[in-house]
């Protein structure tokens, strides 16, 4: 199955994938035992190991078979099952588009794009914040065969160069400006041949691939085309061939390439097949029963893969409306559009509910949704925090998913009847068609309840890094597990606690301290709204405890506070031995937090008083 597509793909993606693909391990289940699945409300446990002990593997079975479609074909299907209903409204735009209409706009920019000289597997960036022109082109990618690279809004000159020189872009499709960004001034800054080259014929001398840039814009700009303009380039015979083209894009060939999102390093380039990214996406709806009267308030971004696969593919899906209150997250433009579209479902990630709820707290109009659904994912989620969204706007379910770039996204959900310790203490239980295991140093599982390193196996697993075999199998092994880094904890009911990072475990004097359970601590006190924890270099103990706390508005508290608000109450080990108050928390733009940079900068600091 590798040999197959990726020597229509080319040698690119051939060097990244592992001589053993994750599908071809996936566990295959009759639908006889689907249905003693169903009836007994539970999926596999573990086998038995020393003295008894069940081990922690889990294998849950789908209650239905894996999809064979494309992104493609799901377009068209969404607007054959719900032409006139609303697909998606972009709020900031006053755009409104029916599933038709969507699939009208998106195949004339596919037939454009095939005009403009992009063949099946060429690679196409979309650059800047949600709107309703990255959605069109999201999909119109893959109408016509290419490969989606998502890129990071947040993203200065080098970086974006980094990204089209590594998967080889051919067309760019960029916003105006993001934020202080002037993103035409960027790209020409790495491609100065655009003023002396007609749109479309770039002759880039640093990204030789780049041919086309298009920018969102009614200005125009020289040698690139205004978004605008570029449909009119498709006669009807480029639509037609769109039309003809899909039944020869097979699900397992590469859809989309996304950048992880630059926590720990370097950006690596995943990348997602239609299988991957298809059944992730109906599987994440399905258990959260979506619907054609479901409206999703899209709060994250669409370039990460939390918010184009279980945001946008989703809708399509089950016939949900997308709802994007702004370009990017802001908690005012959030909760109006809460309310002004009648909002049934919410996406976000704890720092975004940490605003959002403030807000709605100050705010001196009563507070009226139609909100029956929080889900939050990103990173880990407080159980005090989930208490404030479900109080706040009274909500009957606040739900975890969880799941890395690599693995499509999402690898655990809440399931619909879950109960209050579901919700607030876990991550939510494995997902349908997905093996967990947790494993010790040596690779060997551990009993269930014992925290080690979560590694998952199944048809969400990516294809591989781009052009990185080492890389690749680094993170996936021969018998196709994918390694996610994350020290976890499998529980006997199937369901997931994130404890960690492995590489954020503090050494302290021979102690292991996980910095989830100090921050889910340190986040109880009342004047505390957030708190990232993490180790700093130390001569005698080899780390301490380091504290950032971000604090309530108009509210003061001292380093020694903290510390007697700990003493008695948690291990003194664990009690943070430096404490740093900021006002906000360096993020991407996915809204995860980057400790990374919050470590230099308590380093730096700590360097200069010596």
């Amino acid at each position: 199955m590798a040999m197959r597509w990726a020597t229509r793909w080319g040698a690119a993606i051939r060097s990244a994938v592992p001589a053993h693909p994750p599908r071809t391990r996936i566990v295959s289940t009759s639908w006889a035992q689907c249905r003693r699945w169903r009836s007994s409300g539970g999926g596999g446990g573990g086998g038995g190991g020393g003295g008894g002990a069940r081990v922690s593997y889990w294998h849950q079975p789908g209650s239905e078979a894996l999809k064979p479609l494309t992104v493609g074909q799901l377009v068209e299907q969404a607007a054959q099952l719900w032409p006139e209903g609303e697909a998606l409204v972009s709020a900031h735009q006053a755009t409104r588009l029916t599933f038709a209409q969507t699939l009208e706009q998106v195949d004339r920019l596919a037939a454009a794009l095939m005009e403009l000289g992009l063949e099946p597997g060429s690679r196409i960036g979309i650059w800047g914040p949600n709107s309703s022109e990255w959605y069109i082109t999201s999909l119109a990618a893959s109408r016509a065969g290419l490969i989606l690279v998502t890129i990071n809004p947040a993203y200065q000159a080098s970086e974006l160069e980094y990204c089209l020189q590594k998967v080889r872009i051919k067309a760019l499709v960029a916003a105006e400006n993001f934020k202080s960004q002037h993103y035409y001034n960027m790209v020409q800054s790495i491609a100065p041949e655009l003023n002396s080259n007609e749109p479309g014929m770039l002759r880039c001398e640093k990204v030789p691939s780049l041919t086309s840039v298009i920018i969102m814009s009614n200005n125009k700009y020289p040698g690139a085309f205004r978004f605008s303009d570029v449909s009119n380039i498709a006669s009807e015979s480029a639509v037609n061939k769109v039309r003809e083209l899909q039944s020869s894009i097979q699900p397992d060939e590469p859809a989309n390439i996304q950048f992880t999102s630059g926590t720990t390093g370097k950006p690596k380039a995943a990348v997602l097949s239609h299988h991957n990214i298809i059944n992730n996406s109906y599987l994440v709806g399905k258990r959260f029963n979506f619907n054609s009267s479901s409206r999703i308030c899209l709060q994250v971004p669409l370039f990460h893969c939390y918010g184009f696969c279980n945001g946008l593919l989703a809708s399509l899906h089950h016939g949900a409306t997308l709802v994007m209150p702004a370009p990017q997250f802001t908690a005012q433009s959030s909760l109006k559009t809460l309310q002004d579209e009648a909002c049934t479902a919410v996406y976000g990630t704890p720092t975004m509910y940490v605003d959002l709820v403030n807000l709605a707290k100050k705010s001196a109009q009563p507070l009226s949704t139609n909100l029956q659904m929080a889900l939050s994912s990103g990173s880990p989620c407080s159980p005090h925090l989930f208490q404030q969204i479900k109080e706040t706007f009274k909500l009957k379910k606040v739900c975890s998913v969880y799941g890395l770039t690599e693995t499509s996204p999402v690898v655990f959900q809440s399931l619909p009847t879950d109960n209050e310790e579901h919700m607030t203490s876990t991550i939510g239980h494995v997902s349908e068609h997905v093996e967990a295991k947790v494993v010790d140093r040596s690779g060997k599982m551990v009993p269930l309840g014992t925290p080690g390193e979560l590694w998952l196996r199944g048809y969400f697993c990516m294809l591989g890094y781009w052009e990185d075999k080492a890389k690749t199998e680094e993170a996936i092994s021969p018998e196709g597990w994918f390694k996610t880094g994350d020290q976890f904890v499998l529980r006997e009911d199937g369901y997931g606690q994130v404890v960690g990072r492995l590489k954020d475990v503090i050494i302290r004097g021979g102690e292991n301290i996980y910095p989830k359970e100090v921050e889910e601590f340190l986040e109880k006190h009342p004047e505390v709204l957030e708190a990232q924890v993490f180790g700093i270099p130390d001569a005698r103990l080899g780390e301490v405890v380091c504290a950032c706390l971000r604090l309530k508005e108009n509210t003061v508290v001292s380093d020694e506070a903290i510390k007697q608000f700990c003493k008695g109450k948690i291990a003194h080990y664990k009690i943070p031995f430096i404490i740093k108050f900021v006002s906000e928390f360096p993020k991407t733009v996915s809204g995860k937090i980057q400790k990374f940079r919050l470590k230099e900068m308590v380093m730096n600091e700590q360097d200069s008083k010596k």
